[in-house]
């Protein structure tokens, strides 16, 4: 399981370089600071941060959906699974984060259809393969 929750995680991450490398301008415009200021602090810290979050999240979502049943590990049954872990967790608690910190709306559609792409990739690649 370990192995293709790795590949899940991978195949999420690069999805997340094209993703936010493709909506760059539009991101930094929507978190409201200068982009010298998001460069300031370098790009280690969060890769690895991400890198980690991501093997995580392929983890734990292989974890679901073993736990739905053979039946449900299928690409189908995967993207079924990622879609409602993003409905009712990822996109929910972006909601109230990005709430409390009065960020704009765009923003949270920015950093929303991120996760939802993520644990989309993630649920097909995990219902592909198998956990």
């Amino acid at each position: 399981m370990r192995v293709i929750s790795s590949l899940a995680a991978l195949a999420s991450f690069f999805f997340g370089f094209g993703y936010y490398t493709m909506l760059a301008k539009a991101w930094v415009t929507a978190t409201g600071r200068p982009e010298a200021e998001l460069k300031a602090g370098g790009m280690a810290k969060p890769m690895i941060i991400t890198i980690i979050c991501q093997l995580l999240v392929a983890f734990f979502l292989a974890g679901i959906l073993g736990h739905l049943g053979a039946k449900m590990v299928t690409v189908e049954g995967g993207l079924i699974t990622g879609f409602f872990v993003w409905l009712g967790f990822s996109v929910t608690t972006i909601a109230m984060n990005y709430a409390w910190q009065r960020a704009k709306l765009g923003l949270y559609l920015i950093d929303g259809g991120h996760w939802l792409g993520v644990l989309l990739l993630q649920g097909a690649v995990l219902g592909a393969m198998g956990v």
